[in-house]
């Protein structure tokens, strides 16, 4: 093997994102130095993006398991139990860097990745959900961002055809210079056909199929875990191209064949492609492999070994075989038009190998790459604590109608539905509430079954940059809410913990203290952490995005019917809050979109008390005695009775004291609060007091204005064209 010379390798080491010091450690892992091939594959192994060297140490603070939990972090995805032999198989994942380059693309090859994540552990995927972040409207790129993201997620889902039931999106010029495009898949399989990557043994036939590979994606891995800058458009042959028609091959094939026995082991190719999944499947088996690159089928000529070992090309597996089992592969990828061919085998040597056009090409030790990156204990500084705002200190609106109608038009606050209506929400057949149903989670039943599946995604990153411990555990306090809110029991999580340069100690900081707030949360709701990603860099010109940790969770509905909405109100229901109000107004939606200010301590979260109200919630669901509810989180109280009302298409009538106070109770964001209709509100008061969690009848439901006597009595008709009408007011500018 030639080696370049060391300036120029050192160089090249630099372009790739190592640091000297790394490529030094290189060198005494190898007692040599690399070779451009062996460069490329340490480069991108040892990237943030595979590695997770900055937050490994961090991440070892989530609880991960749980009587549920079939396996947590560490594979392609999550696996719980939801009973019956069947298994619920889900991940998160980001797209960030490609999706600001490339929108469509990027965030279409996010959706084709996620999926495969899914479907490599043998599950069917069932349901997809995306969590969004986008800058301020005003800023020139992101209508055409926007534009791209949710085409390029529609494009995907709806032609590999799996409905899109849930997700977020918003919007703040935190992120004009660098957008985050969050995706998850959940998907079923039996809870004895559970498939891993790690090579069961030396010896067996490695197979590679699905598409060729081409020189797209390259260094893709690389590019996602460093800062952009105004050169940044440059890197957009680092975003990878996606076919989902190959997809939708893909996933049969790949079924199909795990039916048949022959698989011993399973990996897709996604970041890092070839590289990475050669070498997790080697390294977690504790074996070595050998690859023939000039089997490898190629839809370019005259590639080279590195772009073959570092493209990104979308769409392909690799499959350790049985024994003898070649044939049986082969008949079924030729079934499904899909390339296929053995490139290699598993060996005992601890080494991968890889050999081209007749000569060695690359021969390096596995243990540095899979499991012996580097590991970084980096400095940080705690957050500064920003004071509690005194509610009584915070002005009133002077016309209370006009203060509503102005924050159920923000951004944030608006209806998606120009978002949403391009996703296939009911392919599939078993969706039973979406984005556009008024549920606090999509819900999806499993087929042939019963039961459903409840799945949502959540963050306030206003809260989490205010005080990452609070924020982190309010991420994971919501997402509980959401799924207690339809009557779900939550089983587990998934995250996408998306920060600036942990190499500054206080974005260091920022994702300490944050994964401290999520894994006290997840401890004290038994809500464990079964996978994730952790999405670094997200910074342009040195500006880190808002801290975003976003969680991603699944609930389980044994009886599917027995499920709660906020569309169901009634005229003549009585409305009961559920939960006590203190009037926190720091960080909240009334203080951003009325007064300007993006100030103060968030809602501190009681994990006891949240937890004590949401199981009182859920049992009043199951007992049917609650099937109209709505949690209480953005704009507090009367967001809520807004977009119930909306969703009911009533009106709605509160019970609010016309003092200098009034808005305290309508605007603040206090947690652990949940907004029901019901016929018989006495049954939920004597519920609530026997649980010892606090509960008050708060209005009625009937009319067609959202009012409070004596403060306001805004139409339903302008409420709706203010709500509806910002979005596609925008996007069609």
């Amino acid at each position: 093997m030639s080696a370049a010379p060391s300036k120029t390798l050192a160089e090249s080491a630099a372009e790739f994102g190592l640091k000297p010091e790394e490529y030094d450690l290189i060198v005494r892992r190898l007692n040599r130095e690399p070779n451009l091939v062996e460069l490329g594959i340490f480069s991108v192994m040892w990237s943030e993006h595979c590695s997770y060297k900055s937050s490994r140490k961090h991440l070892a603070k989530f609880p991960t398991t749980g009587p549920r939990v079939i396996c947590g972090p560490g594979e392609n995805a999550g696996v719980v139990d939801i009973g019956d032999g069947q298994a619920c198989i889900f991940k998160m994942e980001s797209h960030n860097h490609p999706s600001f380059i490339e929108p469509y693309q990027g965030a279409a090859t996010g959706v084709g990745g996620i999926m495969r994540d899914v479907f490599t552990m043998g599950a069917r995927p069932i349901a997809l959900l995306n969590a969004l972040r986008f800058g301020d409207p005003s800023h020139p790129k992101t209508r055409r961002l926007v534009s791209g993201v949710v085409s390029g997620i529609g494009g995907y889902g709806n032609c590999v055809g799996v409905p899109t039931v849930a997700g977020e999106t918003n919007f703040h010029r935190g992120y004009d210079g660098n957008i985050l495009v969050n995706a998850m898949c959940v998907g079923l399989a039996d809870a004895d056909k559970i498939f891993y990557s790690a090579a069961p043994s030396a010896g067996l036939p490695v197979v590679y199929f699905g598409s060729k590979t081409g020189r797209d994606g390259i260094h893709g891995a690389t590019m996602a875990s460093q800062e952009f800058d105004d050169a940044s458009d440059e890197k957009r042959p680092t975003v990878q191209v996606g076919d989902p028609f190959a997809e939708k091959l893909l996933i049969e094939a790949t079924l199909e064949l795990m039916a048949s026995g022959a698989v011993a082991a399973i990996q897709d190719m996604g970041a890092a492609g070839l590289t990475s999944s050669s070498v997790e499947m080697a390294g977690k088996g504790g074996v070595g492999i050998e690859l023939d690159l000039d089997a490898v089928p190629q839809r370019e000529d005259g590639m080279s070994a590195y772009e073959m070992m570092l493209s990104e090309s979308q769409e392909r597996m690799l499959a350790i075989l049985k024994p003898g089992r070649e044939a049986d592969g082969e008949r079924i990828f030729a079934k499904w038009g899909l390339d296929a061919a053995t490139i290699g085998r598993t060996t005992d040597t601890g080494h991968m190998v890889l050999k081209h056009k007749g000569q060695v090409v690359a021969d390096v030790p596995l243990a540095p790459l899979f499991d012996d990156a580097p590991l970084y204990d980096r400095p940080w500084v705690a957050p500064t604590a920003q004071p509690r705002i005194e509610p009584a200190a915070v002005p009133a609106p002077k016309d209370y109608a006009e203060a509503i109608l102005k924050l159920m038009a923000a951004p944030d606050m608006a209806s998606k539905r120009w978002l949403w209506e391009q996703y296939d929400r009911h392919v599939m057949a078993d969706t039973l509430d979406d984005s556009s149903t008024g549920a606090d989670a999509g819900i999806v039943r499993v087929h042939g079954t019963g039961k459903a599946l409840a799945v949502t995604s959540d963050v306030t990153p206003r809260y989490v940059q205010n005080d990452p411990y609070e924020g982190g555990k309010q991420a994971v306090a919501e997402a509980w809410r959401n799924l207690t809110a339809v009557g779900a029991d939550p089983i587990a999580i998934t995250d996408n913990l998306n920060f600036g340069n942990p190499e500054r100690p206080e974005i260091m900081g920022q994702i300490v203290r944050c994964i401290d707030g999520m894994a006290e949360a997840c401890r004290e709701l038994d809500f464990p952490v079964v996978s994730g990603n952790v999405s670094l860099y997200n910074e342009t010109n040195g500006a880190a995005i808002p801290p975003t940790p976003t969680v991603g969770a699944v609930g389980l509905l044994a009886d599917s019917t027995q499920r709660a909405d906020f569309a169901g109100a009634r005229p003549g229901d009585t409305l009961v809050l559920i939960g006590e109000t203190k009037g926190e107004l720091g960080a909240s939606m009334y203080l951003r979109e009325l007064l300007g200010r993006e100030d103060g301590a968030p809602p501190p979260v009681d994990l006891a008390l949240e937890r004590r109200t949401g199981d009182l919630v859920r049992g009043l669901i199951l007992a049917g005695k609650t099937p109209v509810v709505h949690d209480l989180s953005d704009g507090g109280l009367i967001a809520a009775a807004a977009e119930m009302a909306l969703a009911s298409r009533t009106g709605l009538s509160l019970r609010v004291n016309s003092d200098a106070h009034a808005h305290i109770l309508l605007f603040a964001e206090d947690q652990a609060r949940y907004l029901v209709a019901v016929a018989d509100p006495k049954a939920v008061l004597d519920a609530a007091a026997a649980a010892g969690v606090h509960a008050s009848v708060i209005g009625q439901v009937g009319g067609d204005s959202l009012s409070a006597p004596g403060l306001f009595d805004l139409p339903m008709s302008r409420l709706r064209q203010a709500h509806e009408g910002w979005m596609p007011g925008y996007m069609g500018a």
